[in-house]
């Protein structure tokens, strides 16, 4: 069961230029985390779980080439490091999350404990 605290965000650091889209989903057996993260490489992005808090690091590196081939009038890009992080539901169980990235978003699968699902007992007549 979800409260307002599962899922809690860290404050953000407004020191960081990038700062990730998240949405997160809950289905019946596992959360669903999407970040956008356009312009990375896999090998740009760390995923941590430490104490029940689940931290998604990255960088953007900026093009230093492609601002030198004109003048920019409108710069919208974000380049920098980024930290998020997330208060992981008790009932996730954090050795069977599983991460893959693929056209720019980051997907994270979330499964639940196997305990923590609803289940049906038969009750017997003798």
């Amino acid at each position: 069961m979800l409260s307002e605290d599962h899922f809690a965000m860290s404050n953000r650091d407004i020191s960081h230029k990038m700062w990730p889209a998240v949405d997160i989903e809950e289905e019946e057996d596992a959360y669903r985390l999407h970040a956008d993260v356009p312009g990375l490489q896999k090998e740009d992005i760390k995923i941590t779980v430490h104490k029940g808090l689940l931290t998604i690091e990255g960088e953007r590196k900026e093009n230093k080439k492609e601002r030198k081939k004109g003048r920019f009038y409108h710069y919208e890009r974000s380049f920098g490091a980024f930290s998020r992080s997330f208060r992981l539901p008790d009932n996730v169980d954090a050795a069977r999350i599983k991460a893959h990235y693929r056209d720019g978003t980051l997907e994270l699968e979330l499964k639940k404990a196997p305990e923590s699902k609803p289940r049906s007992i038969e009750v017997k007549v003798n």
